[in-house]
């Protein structure tokens, strides 16, 4: 989706639940929009919406991040470091995606598809508990780190 339908259903959304997209929420969106793939904490988040709105303050930015989570536009998540991380939720994702934690250089990667739907079947039925989401994070060391130690 790109950045401008995202921006309006985001705008949209935000209207539906009572909220306005202010400058500021603009610019944050816009960041998270620009840095899709960074897993970016909230203080990462800050200093690239202030280069587009020197004005913000980090309230403003956490505020406005607790509305996003709130309202499922973007996902909080939290890695090894413990700081909390945000992403976008995917259009028409049913569930968060799937992480590639390296142990060694820190990358994160995505895995798009879902692959617990069969865990969560069976979570269902053998201990009837309704599924709403799941999270899953491999830790593990990426093809680059391996490639280095093999060199």
């Amino acid at each position: 989706m790109n950045a401008i339908l995202a921006l309006q259903k985001t705008k949209k959304q935000l209207h539906d639940s009572g909220f306005k997209l202010t400058p500021q929420r603009e610019a944050t969106v816009l960041v998270l929009l620009e840095n899709e793939k960074d897993h970016l904490s909230a203080e990462e988040i800050y200093f690239l919406v202030k280069k587009k709105s020197p004005e913000i303050g980090l309230a403003t930015v956490y505020r406005t991040l607790e509305i996003l989570t709130e309202l499922h536009i973007v996902n909080k998540i939290s890695f090894d470091d413990g700081l909390a991380r945000y992403d976008l939720r995917k259009e028409g994702a049913e569930h968060f995606h799937h992480h590639l934690l390296c142990l060694e250089c820190g990358n994160i990667e995505e895995i798009e598809e879902d692959l617990l739907g069969e865990v969560e079947h069976v979570v269902e039925s053998r201990y009837h508990f309704l599924v709403k989401d799941h999270r899953l994070t491999f830790h593990g060391i990426c093809q680059s780190c391996q490639e280095k130690k093999d060199a």
